[in-house]
């Protein structure tokens, strides 16, 4: 007749064999997560936030001023890359404006750089270059005279 296996003790080895098992693996988890958290943090969002504090009224004023103005945008991709801007003042295209713009990887992993616009027949603007393959921040300023409107877009 057979007999049932003898169990083997549960000894101190056992004990410090889970222990360390389990520690590094949450070592391991910690220091993967770290890296990937360190390679994509694009920096700060405000260089000293006591400034930014001082600044934030201001900031608000303009934007309450950009919403008087009543302008409406719109940005696009076409099928060459090339980025298609337009504003609108009720429903039609403005006229008589100036854009600039700041292209910016969200990463910061490429160097920002400026974009030029021409203006088409349909009074839209596109950029004379065509937008990098990836994820793009866009900040443009749009100015007539006086008024002044600024835009952040996201574009693939």
């Amino acid at each position: 007749m057979k007999g049932t296996p003898e169990r083997k003790p549960f000894t101190g080895r056992h004990a410090a064999l889970i222990l360390a098992a389990f520690f590094g693996i949450v070592i391991g988890v910690n220091m993967v997560m770290a890296s990937f958290a360190l390679s994509t943090f694009g920096g700060t969002v405000v260089d000293n936030s006591y400034v930014a504090s001082q600044r934030y009224n201001e900031w608000l004023a303009r934007a309450e001023a950009q919403d008087r103005l009543g302008w409406e945008k719109s940005v696009a991709v076409d099928k060459s890359r090339h980025v298609r801007l337009t504003i609108l003042e009720k429903a039609a295209p403005l006229q008589g404006i100036s854009v600039t713009a700041t292209l910016r990887h969200p990463l910061g992993q490429a160097p920002a750089r400026t974009m030029d616009f021409a203006t088409q027949a349909d009074g839209s603007l596109r950029s004379l270059e065509p937008l990098p393959a990836g994820r793009w921040q866009i900040d443009i300023a749009v100015h007539r005279g006086a008024d002044e409107a600024r835009y952040r877009v996201d574009l693939k």
